[in-house]
């Protein structure tokens, strides 16, 4: 079993952690195709061989270092999210809050996986596929929080699913136009653009139940003419 290192020693890093740290960095600061393994072999300070002997190829190391990006920022974008407030709804909107917060750091290089599926021509590369998974946790932790906030509201689940891909949207939106523009205030844009979704939603939700559709009499003969 393994024990704590003593007071003043340092786990050591393992040779396959260093490869995938130093492609995590080198591939999101500069791009797949930009990123070579020698460059990666030289940032991790490891042998190439050892590259080989953990990887199979390229593809494989970015797709793993992409695996442990998404479980790293999945865990940071939740407990950021779930800080925000007490309702779904402060939650909801929060999610925007936590984004600016990314959006002011300085190593911050965009979406590192629509980054990645940018590059990628296949769907079915590894590296679409991570990408697309995360996507898919990202568009469930949302669904999550509809849900909950669905409760409230009394809405189905079709609105819940519609609400979640534009918040989906919402959320990839402000990424990308932080990327180009560089400002982080992108997020606060989208904040306004979200609480009016949920705004008019709530209108429209109002008035449905206030004017329930009536049963529309058949038509007469006249009226047919």
């Amino acid at each position: 079993m393994a024990t704590d290192p003593p007071p003043g020693t340092a786990t050591p890093v393992s040779t396959r952690e260093r490869l995938l740290d130093a492609a995590e960095a080198l591939i999101y600061a500069g791009g797949i195709h930009a990123t070579g393994v020698d460059a990666i072999v030289k940032r991790s300070g490891t042998a190439r061989k050892s590259f080989y002997t953990h990887f199979e190829s390229k593809d494989a190391l970015v797709a793993a270092a992409l695996e442990r990006r998404d479980a790293r920022w999945m865990n940071w974008f939740i407990e950021g999210t779930n800080r925000r407030g007490k309702t779904a709804r402060k939650r909801l909107l929060g999610m925007f809050d936590v984004l600016r917060e990314w959006f002011m750091s300085e190593d911050f290089h965009g979406c590192a996986f629509l980054n990645a599926a940018g590059e990628i021509a296949s769907a079915e590369h590894p590296v679409r596929i991570v990408a697309r998974e995360h996507k898919a946790r990202l568009f469930a932790f949302v669904e999550s929080q509809f849900t909950e906030y669905a409760e409230r509201g009394g809405f189905d689940a079709d609105r819940v699913a519609r609400l979640s891909r534009q918040w989906l949207i919402l959320l990839d939106g402000a990424i990308a136009v932080a990327l180009v523009s560089g400002q982080a205030d992108a997020a606060l844009d989208a904040r306004a653009a979200a609480a009016a979704l949920l705004d008019d939603d709530l209108k429209a939700s109002t008035r449905q139940s206030a004017n329930p559709t009536r049963t529309r009499r058949p038509p007469t003969r006249r009226s047919e003419i």
